[in-house]
């Protein structure tokens, strides 16, 4: 399953929203191990439908010392007023780093890998790596919630390290 770079050919995909999943089926369970075992591999710590070119809401994750975790069709109902700043990354862009503010805890409902419906309140990274993935089901990337120049001067160090592979 190959991550979507930016500078890609498939890279609009990261900019679209997603759409609901109708069905729970077979291929949305082998899709969300599939993307369990992708981000994994490229050591991550969750990833987006959107990121694999599958523009559907669904999204994985695996905070340290927590278990792998399948969101489908999630929706945050409820962010704390309490706010953290934290460097994230994301494998979409590779090598990438920026300090983004975001809300220390959230309460997230969606359904499982098992089809069935849950409700979970997270706090610290967990959160942190929730509300990242959820932005990437929205067509939002972590870069988008940082300061234009900012923004424009990593994209700009970005192109050039991808123009010089």
């Amino acid at each position: 399953m190959d991550i979507i770079t930016l500078g890609g050919r498939d890279e609009l995909c990261l900019k679209e929203t997603a759409s609901a999943i109708a069905d729970i089926n077979d291929s949305v369970l082998q899709l969300s191990q599939a993307m369990l075992e992708t981000m994994h591999e490229g050591k991550g710590v969750g990833l987006a439908g959107p990121q694999v070119g599958f523009v559907k809401r669904i999204f994985v994750t695996h905070a340290q010392g927590d278990q792998d975790r399948v969101f489908i069709n999630p929706d945050i109902i409820q962010t704390s007023l309490e706010t953290v700043t934290y460097e994230e990354g994301c494998l979409s862009i590779p090598g990438v780093y920026a300090e983004v503010v975001r809300p220390a805890g959230i309460v997230i409902q969606g359904w499982n890998e098992k089809g069935r419906p849950f409700k979970l309140t997270a706090e610290g990274i967990l959160a942190r790596i929730i509300q990242h993935e959820y932005d990437h089901l929205r067509g939002v990337l972590f870069l988008d919630r940082i300061n234009e120049k900012r923004r424009e001067r990593i994209l700009k160090s970005y192109g050039r390290k991808i123009k010089s592979l």
